[in-house]
């Protein structure tokens, strides 16, 4: 960071500036604006307005100029690629700040995980900052592989870089005042940092206690009465367009007037492949912009309102004295960007990264443990009604039934004809192997299985298939790549990736796991699945948090209950 007695001389000329940037039409984000503007680089950080002496200048004529964007809410580990690597894909995006959450690793290696993405994050042209796990594990109806007490989480949010208690997923501990929850939040205000919500339906008196306990954010809201809500209570709303969960549509009649300043654009959870062929927060202004939002305000929403609500005084705008972040586009209703500059530097030309790549300092430690001959994936028939998930593409909601189980030789199986497929979460820590079992309807596999070590939030081994051999197959696969994804036939592996870092992340690049998971979902359609991406959906099916029914490996758990339950009925 630049010295504040640097800033002010060269903000003051008394030093000559690094770049003069002119004849831009430069968006003032503070006002709304838009002029013809120079303004003057020095040392990665805007020096002022005007002309300054500089030993360069580069002429904007053409361009519009905007401030760098501001992802507000993202789990990296979801682009299945380590921090350096997603600086590379989507900086070039124009997305040259972002607010990550590790939760994913937290709950994979606790505070090794979260000290190992710090540590990714050193040295990169992107500005990362992060948001401390506050739900690991996220709920006592899953194992995961640390648990993120009270000291541990306020031993992490003392960091600089550490900027707010992420999302608190636990909103029943909030409400009913759980001792844990309440320190934490409580150690988050006395550090002055902001503490994100993830209230998804949350109405009425709950969310009022919810709200009254210091959090103002939420990211799950799917529908304009529900953003207006949270917003009439003075939550700001992160408006969310990521991959498997898209609110855009739903939520643009809630931005108004009157409410845009509390609004702001998030992805959450982005995989590669719409990184790569969509976009990043440049993809959701474009978006916004094609509805009929404003694009200087669609503009204000990715950057100066996220910076303001985290407290940022030094990103989120072309001012004096902020990081000198910004993107270079010829049109203001079609926002494609030709270049991006990071800290004064060309970072972005045409959508490809120009910058360096620091890889960690930390290596990552190992997260697998799992003994293959402990699993069983058997289950003995008790009655023939079973409780079914039924997986929604595109969402991380499920919904429910009841159907009539399929007996064979004293055990309830899988029934591919009528799309009931047996499903089973693998504990992956401790070596014990505890295995949840279920049915799950909508994943349309006709024969083999798939397997994935993403399974949010635990990351336990998630599979589900036709069979038992080849279900067991694909876990095999996964264990031994020390995570990622597998499709097993016949019992054998048609088309896996490994994901070595936590069994989450490749040290590849977007574009390369981009192709592998082609591969794979083509392998997987191969075998009956009609899903887009059925490793997204099947990721989700194990998310304790969010309705209706779902299963760990602990078994099925009703989420509107908050509490498990049985397979038959």
């Amino acid at each position: 960071m630049m010295d504040i007695k640097d800033k002010i001389d060269a903000a003051a000329g008394r030093t000559p500036a690094d770049t003069l940037f002119c004849n831009g039409h430069m968006i003032n984000v503070f006002t709304g604006e838009i002029n013809k503007q120079d303004f003057a680089v020095k040392d990665g950080y805007i020096c002022g307005f005007g002309r300054y002496k500089a030993e360069e200048t580069i002429d904007l004529s053409g361009f519009y100029v905007s401030p760098g964007f501001v992802d507000a809410h993202v789990h990296i580990e979801s682009a299945m690629v380590t921090p350096a690597a997603f600086a590379r894909g989507v900086v070039a995006k124009g997305t040259t700040t972002i607010v990550a959450d590790p939760h994913e690793i937290a709950n994979v290696l606790g505070i090794k995980g979260v000290e190992y993405m710090l540590s990714s994050a050193e040295h990169q042209l992107m500005n990362i900052c992060f948001a401390m796990p506050s739900c690991v594990p996220a709920t006592s109806m899953e194992t995961a592989g640390a648990v993120l007490d009270p000291v541990k989480t306020a031993a992490m949010l003392v960091k600089d870089e550490i900027i707010a208690l992420a999302e608190m997923m636990n909103y029943p501990g909030v409400i009913y005042t759980d001792a844990d929850v309440m320190e934490k939040i409580r150690v988050a205000g006395r550090q002055k940092k902001r503490v994100d919500g993830h209230a998804p339906g949350l109405s009425g008196k709950y969310l009022h206690a919810y709200v009254s306990a210091g959090i103002l954010s939420d990211h799950e809201c799917t529908s304009t009465h529900e953003a207006l809500e949270k917003l009439r209570l003075g939550m700001h709303i992160m408006i969310r367009e990521g991959t498997c969960a898209r609110n855009l549509a739903d939520l643009l009649p809630a931005v108004n007037d009157h409410t845009w300043r509390r609004m702001m654009w998030c992805t959450d959870d982005r995989h590669p492949e719409d990184i790569i062929e969509q976009g990043h927060i440049d993809h959701i202004v474009r978006q916004a912009v094609n509805s009929g939002i404003d694009p200087v305000r669609a503009i204000q929403m990715a950057t100066i309102n996220p910076a303001d609500y985290f407290g940022l005084i030094d990103i989120g705008a072309i001012a004096p004295g902020r990081r000198a972040d910004f993107v270079l586009f010829r049109d203001l209703y079609d926002i494609c960007l030709e270049q991006v500059f990071a800290l004064g530097r060309v970072a972005g030309q045409s959508g490809q990264y120009l910058g360096e790549i620091t890889n960690s300092a930390l290596d990552c430690p190992g997260a697998m443990n799992l003994d293959i001959k402990e699993i069983d994936l058997t289950i003995p028939f008790k009655s023939s009604r079973v409780q079914v998930i039924k997986a929604l593409e595109n969402q991380v909601l499920t919904d429910c039934f009841t159907a009539d189980a399929i007996e064979k030789k004293g055990e309830a199986v899988s029934d591919p004809n009528r799309d009931i497929l047996k499903i089973a979460v693998i504990e992956r820590y401790s070596g014990r192997s505890g295995t949840g079992k279920g049915f799950v309807n909508g994943l349309g596999l006709k024969k083999g299985a798939v397997a994935s070590s993403v399974a949010h939030d635990s990351h336990n081994i998630i599979t589900a298939g036709t069979n038992d051999k080849d279900m067991l197959r694909a876990v095999r696969e996964v264990a031994e790549m020390k995570g990622g994804f597998a499709v097993a036939l016949d019992n054998r592996i048609t088309a896996s990736l490994a994901l070595p870092v936590a069994g989450l992340m490749s040290e590849h690049s977007l574009e390369t796991v981009n192709q592998s998971m082609k591969h794979l979902v083509s392998a997987a359609n191969a075998l009956g699945s009609p899903l887009k991406d059925i490793f997204m959906t099947l990721g989700f099916l194990a998310l304790p948090v969010i309705p209706k029914l779902k299963i760990t490996d602990k078994g099925l758990v009703d989420v509107e209950k908050f509490a498990m339950t049985d397979l038959f009925v």
